[in-house]
């Protein structure tokens, strides 16, 4: 077995291999670029290795400093994670030049099949089902509309070394055709150096649904069940979970199967995982293979008891798989939330900055249910506009999928970060959608179920009176608190004073808090209607402490995790997808506080703002160029991504304040408009 192993990644991958290693008795050397010099997988690692500047092209997808930072520290083998160099070819033939080991497949294997070209003519050859595409070059956006018409939209562009969502658009026209392809080459350029790009039919309303398969170097391969990926947006995967609410056993044995013959015909040694494409009746073609370890490979790793990482270290040595395929079995069900730095309340655009907070929930695994967080990141880092937006994998597992998606529903509502924006509030709010749940779903969804964006959705019934009763409660904590600082009655149970909840989040009607008692841990709200009538008497429960993020109880004899951000005059809650500002007033404060005018925005609707931390890579127009609603103003790159910044309305251009190459913040003046 190695004795030290290098990691060519960073972030939470770098961090979930050096887990493993830790765990076998192997050292690590990490490597990094100046924006990751204090990052989290640098500090867990026995050594860790400088590999130039912040942009990947110039260090983590360079092979020569990753060989040279392996000659330096005397590491024996290389993981190379995802992304980056884990599918180029050229990574494991330059190591085993250098006599080092790659804890991947065998260069023809990623030849043959981490191409994405390669492995459609591959499987072709092999006799398995492939989706209607064109393979062979495509010159430009002409082309590629000749191609999409042939073969009939919508169609999806997509990059022959791409991954993650990235260089991939979906046309349904030849207008989007023609901006996807620039779009898709342009990405796939920047991200992976390549910018092949291939077309293939579009199958409409489709789940996707990938085969995890393993294989050592002595010809033995198995496959360890499935996983469903369809809650996608942008063709990014958003939400995973194993096995799949679609498969029965049948249909899972020949997908199974059909992956490992596959597999076999490349002589596969890894892990790897070969994803179709599957229609609601079951009907499945293939669609590509990844040959290195998949973002999702927890809800395999939980449901099979099978440490992926391991296994490829194992194989990578020269060792045998210790099972057959008829030792694998699936237990239980696992959700994967991604958690990621990116608004959703702005078409989910990169957040950059400060991590202020960051307090996911505790992990733990006891009486079958298990909590499990993979994370790159920590209080006080900084996320960084030069990668992939990525912040954490929060992962449940559970006997049932019912409970699955309902402990990862309460661990998100505790997954608490400040500083930055980020994706848990639509996460949250999606675990209690009833598509979701049902399994009722496809690669659509989000753009089906939030076809204007999201936002946030408005409290009412039980929720509603949750976030009242949490929201007294908090507020005579934070009383109490007060006054036993300043020594007013400290240790003697005191009585609510009477209370206006004056607003929760949209709704306009009061709920009156009109008393309450307690101290310690046990507390009683009375909410009453409109009318004054008593509406309901609720026992709180609660451990909470005012300061603490995270507000953990029982509401009418009902768990709750609520987040707590303080405001002028109340908190801000967040739970089950909701999120609400509430005021707590007294009657007094109440009646003064209506008389207070409300600040009126101000009208940004002759601007063109950079709606996130960016670099400029195009201004289509100039000044006095008269525009329409709907054409393309200017493309922002920002953590690998190139986003298209489009008129709201007609107008004219008043003055251009930025230009291709500037690095912008959010909220900056690209446009002015008469």
């Amino acid at each position: 077995m190695f004795k030290k192993i290098l990691i060519a990644n960073r972030g939470e991958i770098a961090c979930r291999v050096m887990k493993t290693a830790r765990k076998m008795g192997i050292k690590t050397v990490a490597v990094y670029s100046d924006a990751d010099r204090d990052a989290l997988h640098v500090e867990m690692a026995d050594e860790a290795v400088h590999i130039g500047p912040p942009a990947a092209s110039e260090s983590y997808l360079i092979i020569d400093k990753i060989l040279d930072a392996c000659k330096r520290t005397g590491a024996e083998a290389v993981h190379p994670g995802y992304g980056f160099l884990s599918e180029r070819e050229a990574f494991p033939v330059a190591l085993q030049k250098a006599g080092l080991v790659f804890i991947g497949p065998n260069p023809g294997a990623i030849a043959a099949m981490g191409d994405k070209i390669e492995s459609k003519k591959a499987a072709a050859k092999a006799k398995v089902s492939t989706v209607p595409g064109h393979l062979g070059e495509i010159s430009d956006a002409k082309h590629a509309v000749k191609i999409a018409e042939e073969i009939g939209y919508p169609v999806m562009i997509k990059a022959s070394a791409g991954g993650g969502g990235k260089g991939m658009r979906i046309a349904y026209d030849r207008k989007e055709c023609e901006e996807g392809f620039t779009l898709a080459r342009s990405e796939a350029k920047s991200s992976f150096g390549d910018d092949r790009i291939f077309i293939e039919k579009f199958i409409e309303n489709p789940r996707h649904i990938e085969i995890q398969v393993l294989g050592d170097k002595h010809g033995n391969i198995v496959y360890l069940g499935e996983r469903e990926c369809s809650i996608q947006r942008r063709n990014q995967k958003v939400i995973e979970e194993a096995p799949s609410p679609l498969l029965d056993e049948k249909t899972r044995k020949l997908m199974g199967e059909q992956a490992v013959a596959l597999a076999r015909a490349v002589n596969y040694d890894s892990a790897g995982t070969v994803e179709f494409v599957a229609g609601q009746d079951r009907s499945f073609f293939f669609l590509e293979m990844n040959t290195r370890l998949q973002v999702e490979h927890p809800v395999t790793e939980l449901i099979t008891g099978i440490d992926l990482v391991e296994q490829m270290i194992r194989v990578a040595a020269g060792e045998k798989l210790a099972f057959k395929q008829s030792d694998i079995k699936l237990d239980g069900w696992a959700v994967e939330s991604r958690i990621y730095a990116e608004d959703p309340y702005r078409n989910f655009l990169p957040s950059i900055g400060r991590l202020t907070k960051y307090r996911p929930p505790a992990e733990s695994s006891t009486n079958g249910v298990t909590i499990r967080n993979d994370t790159g990141v920590f209080e006080g880092g900084e996320i960084s506009m030069f990668y992939d937006p990525m912040i954490a994998k929060l992962v449940t597992h559970a006997p049932t999928r019912a409970e699955a998606i309902e402990v990862q529903s309460e661990a998100l509502d505790a997954f608490y970060i400040d500083g930055i924006q980020h994706n848990v509030p639509f996460l949250t709010a999606l675990m209690q959608h009833p598509r979701w749940r049902s399994g009722n779903i496809s690669t659509g969804f989000i753009k089906e179920e939030y076809p204007d964006g999201f936002a946030v959705r408005a409290a009412e019934g039980n929720e509603l009176k949750v976030l009242a009763a949490v929201a007294a409660v908090v507020d005579h904590q934070n009383n109490a608190r007060r006054r036993e600082i300043t020594h007013q009655m400290s240790g003697r149970p005191v009585r609510f004073a009477k209370r206006r909840v004056v607003k929760v989040g949209e709704v306009s009607q009061f709920l009156e808090v009109a008393g309450g008692e307690g101290t310690g841990e046990l507390y009683f709200v009375t909410l009453l209607s409109a009318d004054g009538s008593p509406q309901d008497t609720l026992e709180i429960v609660t451990n909470w402490s005012p300061g603490e993020p995270v507000w953990h109880g029982r509401v009418g004899g009902t768990p709750a995790t609520v987040q707590v951000r303080p405001i002028l005059n109340g908190v801000n809650l967040a739970y089950r997808g909701v999120q609400a500002p509430i005021r707590v007033y007294t009657e007094r404060e109440a009646a003064l506080a209506a008389l207070m005018p409300e600040k009126q925005a101000a009208d940004m609707s002759k601007f063109l703002l950079c709606p996130m931390p960016g670099l400029v890579k195009a201004i289509h127009v100039g000044e006095g160029a008269e525009v329409k609603a709907g054409d393309a103003l200017a493309v922002v790159e920002a953590m690998k991504m190139e986003n298209i910044l489009r008129a709201e309305r007609d107008g004219t251009v008043k003055v251009v304040n930025a230009k291709a190459g500037d690095s912008l913040a959010v909220d900056a003046v690209i446009l002015e408009f008469n």
